[in-house]
C-alpha cells in the first residue's frame, strides 16, 4: 500500500524490482540497466481501456529505443495472469509483459493508475514521469507526446524541457476490487 507521507523525487534512484514474465522468467530492473542508456517502466492494465490504445507504441518500443530497457508491469490489483495472457492474445500485444501481483511495485513507485510512464538514467534515477501523451491521436491537431520528447532529450543529454506530465486511466487500486463478493 502506497504510504503518502513518502516522497518521489526526480534525481532520486527508484526501488529496484524483480518480477516474472507470463512465461515465467524472471527480469530485474538493475540488472537490465547494464549496457543501456536507461530506461523505461508503463505501469499497465489489461482491463484498462486507456491501456489499449498503446499497444501498437508499446509493441514497437523496444525496436525504436534499443539503448533503453522497457518493461511493461502488469499491476491491477487482482488481475491474474490468466486474464493477461488472454488480452495478450486477443490484441496482438508483443512487448515483453512482467506480472506485479498486487500491484506492490507500483505502490512503491507511487503510482496510482494506469497507464504510468517513468524514465530512469543508467543509474535508475528518475527523469520523467506521467502520461505517454495528451490521449489524442497523433493526426489529431492537439496532441501532445510527452514520453517521446522526454526520452528525446535525455538520450541527447539535454534537461529534460518537461519532467512531469499528470496521468490519467484506471485505478490500480480501488475499494471496489476488495470488496467482498456477497454484499
Amino acid at each position: 500500500m502506497l504510504n503518502v507521507n513518502e516522497k518521489q523525487f526526480f534525481g532520486q534512484v527508484l526501488p529496484d524490482f524483480t518480477l516474472r514474465d507470463l512465461a515465467g522468467n524472471e527480469f530485474n530492473l538493475s540488472s537490465s540497466l547494464e549496457g543501456k542508456k536507461g530506461a523505461v517502466v508503463i505501469f499497465w492494465s489489461s482491463t484498462c481501456s486507456h491501456c489499449v490504445r498503446y499497444d501498437s507504441t508499446f509493441n514497437a518500443f523496444a525496436a525504436r529505443h534499443p539503448e533503453l530497457a522497457f518493461f511493461v508491469l502488469a499491476s491491477r490489483h487482482g488481475e491474474t495472469t490468466e486474464a493477461i495472457k488472454k488480452a495478450v492474445k486477443e490484441r496482438g500485444v508483443n512487448f515483453r509483459l512482467l506480472h506485479d501481483p498486487m500491484g506492490k511495485v507500483a505502490g512503491q513507485w507511487h503510482t496510482q493508475q494506469t497507464p504510468r510512464a517513468f524514465l530512469l538514467d543508467g543509474e535508475g534515477k528518475l527523469v520523467y514521469r506521467g502520461a505517454v501523451d495528451n490521449f489524442k491521436y497523433p493526426e489529431d491537431p492537439e496532441y501532445l507526446a510527452y514520453l517521446e520528447p522526454a526520452i528525446d532529450d535525455y538520450l541527447a543529454g539535454r534537461p529534460v524541457s518537461r519532467t512531469e506530465t499528470a496521468s490519467f486511466g484506471c485505478a490500480i487500486q480501488s475499494v471496489y476490487y476488495i470488496l467482498p463478493r456477497s454484499l
